[in-house]
């Protein structure tokens, strides 16, 4: 990786950097018409875009009966720690949980409370690596939300993994189809012969995973546009080189457009960086991925002339993914208004909370960091308010709705309350 500095970069740098899409908008075009034709022929076009990009002849699209058997042929360990970190996620999520309420306003009564949605899809990635903590990041919390009916779609293979499989049942999912890509948004989106629609689809994916969920959401609800894994490591001259390549590369083997950054107001440290992923990407296994996405215009080792600079960098970026190993680093937190989810220190590393912390790792990514926060509970939940009013209570406010409604030219508005006053 080649060490920038932040002063230098130009204008065509710098949009490359902040914003990004990860190839989202060169993949719309061809999730359009994946979309479009799913739902207009569904189960047909699912199978057919099954043969062509995953190489599978897909047979039976309804999978839950083999998601239900999966944990037995799982070593007993491995199932142990995806129970573990089932628990871990659902432990978090329960604290998410709000609480109805209702207060006394001057007489009137006033409240609001919360239900869960009916039906939801959540989409769990395949293809090249298999993510069963992708399964229990997205079923897990709309479980503990209270969802009726939960659907996940992950891609097909010749055998599918067992352990995404087992991951998807212990979390709860109540049906399971073998449909990956942009075809599983528009099966989820609109239903097929055997996919039941659902009322919101949510999940990572790839670019055009991404783009689908873009050109659905004025029929489906969405959770957020999450594309490719992307990381920012804030890092000062204190920081250990080799952690924070390690950290960097880790982001970098989930999909060749993933964006990794780490930016420092330390030349040293910059240098040693760049020289670690050097050395640790050859021990990798998926190299070729990790080379790419570490060639990405969206990566990239940056000194900044300054900590300030830094920081300035880092909430413009508003990663995924923030890493801040740095002294003070909750102060240096405090300054930055952007980031999907935080790890604090040298010790909490992306990976931790990837898997088994219990936070969840299905995050904003391009930027979107600034506005929208990770999935959480709330995603799967609709709140209602409520009003009770005495007639005291609606005499009291029937002069400000009366002339608020006359000032609008909605008469019958102001009527509804005078025929109830002046009864």
């Amino acid at each position: 990786m080649n060490v920038r500095a932040v002063a230098e970069l130009s204008p065509d740098k710098r949009a490359a950097l902040f914003e990004r899409d990860a190839g989202v908008a060169d993949a719309r075009e061809t999730a359009r018409e994946i979309v479009d034709r799913v739902r207009t022929e569904g189960d047909v076009a699912v199978r057919e875009y099954a043969e062509e990009f995953d190489g599978v002849s897909v047979g039976n699209i309804d999978v839950t009966d083999e998601a239900e058997r999966a944990a037995d042929h799982l070593d007993d360990r491995l199932l142990a720690h995806i129970e573990r970190a089932a628990a871990n996620v659902r432990e978090f999520h329960e604290a998410q949980l709000p609480d109805d309420w209702t207060r006394e306003f001057d007489g009137r009564e006033l409240g609001r409370r919360y239900r869960p949605l009916e039906r939801v899809g959540a989409y769990v990635p395949g293809g090249t690596a298999a993510y069963p903590s992708s399964a229990l990041m997205t079923v897990v919390p709309a479980t503990v939300a209270g969802v009726d009916h939960v659907a996940v779609a992950t891609p097909p293979a010749e055998e599918l993994n067992d352990a995404t499989l087992a991951a998807i049942h212990v979390a709860g999912a109540d049906a399971v189809y073998q449909i990956g890509g942009a075809q599983a948004v528009a099966a989820l989106a609109y239903g097929t012969e055997t996919v039941s629609r659902v009322q919101k689809i949510v999940g990572p994916g790839n670019r055009f995973v991404t783009a689908a969920k873009a050109e659905v959401r004025a029929d489906c609800e969405i959770d957020f546009l999450a594309g490719p894994s992307e990381i920012l490591v804030l890092a000062d001259g204190d920081a250990d080189p080799e952690l924070v390549a390690a950290d960097l590369i880790a982001q970098a083997e989930h999909d060749p457009n993933a964006s990794v950054v780490v930016v420092t107001p330390d030349d040293d440290l910059a240098t040693a960086v760049a020289d670690a992923c050097e050395r640790q990407v050859s021990d990798r296994e998926r190299t070729d991925v990790i080379e790419t996405a570490l060639g990405n215009d969206a990566s990239g080792v940056f000194t900044a002339r300054s900590m300030s600079e830094a920081v300035l960098f880092a909430g413009e970026y508003a990663a995924e993914h923030l890493s801040i190993q740095a002294k003070n680093d909750e102060t240096l937190l405090d300054r930055i208004g952007a980031g999907g989810s935080v790890f604090l220190g040298p010790y909490s590393p992306v990976a931790a909370g990837d898997y088994a912390t219990g936070t969840n790792h299905v995050l904003p990514t391009g930027g979107l960091a600034k506005t929208t926060g990770g999935l959480s509970v709330d995603h799967f939940l609709v709140s209602q308010t409520v009003q009770r009013l005495d007639r005291d209570a609606l005499d009291d406010i029937a002069d400000t709705v009366t002339a608020l409604a006359e000032a609008e030219g909605l008469d019958a508005h102001a009527e509804s309350v005078r025929k109830r006053v002046d009864k």
